[in-house]
């Protein structure tokens, strides 16, 4: 198991930035795939941001295509979530999530460990 804890979560108005940070510790953070999903009321989860274990082929949903960046630092054991030009629309609670082994996809039932959140809000 991985115990992810984010931070970096608050109240941004639109069109500002917010970067999100998720730290691991337990298993080795290198050898997994992580990810960020996001829940916002009423909805169901929903995947942000995926990058592999080496930091290449990140990738993300059409929704924040261009905003938003997922990165990491394996020395570090940190993974990130640079948030642009937030919407109304972002708002909801953002999770850090390591996936299974050999998943690496949008949905939530590929994740082992999932962090406690964090909330993002952006005011119009």
């Amino acid at each position: 198991q991985v115990q992810l804890v984010e931070s970096g979560g608050g109240l941004v108005q639109a069109g500002g930035s917010l970067r999100l940070s998720c730290a691991a510790s337990g298993r080795t953070f290198s050898n997994y795939d992580m990810g960020w999903f996001r829940q916002a009321p009423g909805k169901e989860r929903e995947f942000v941001a995926a990058i592999r274990w080496s930091g290449s082929n990140p990738y993300y949903p059409d929704s924040v295509k261009g905003r938003f960046i997922i990165s990491r630092d394996n020395a570090k054991n940190t993974v990130y979530l640079q948030m642009n030009s937030l919407k109304p629309e972002d708002t909801a609670v953002y999770y850090c999530a390591r996936y299974y082994r050999g998943n690496y996809g949008h949905g939530p039932n590929e994740v082992g460990d999932w962090g406690q959140g964090t909330q993002v809000t952006v005011s119009s």
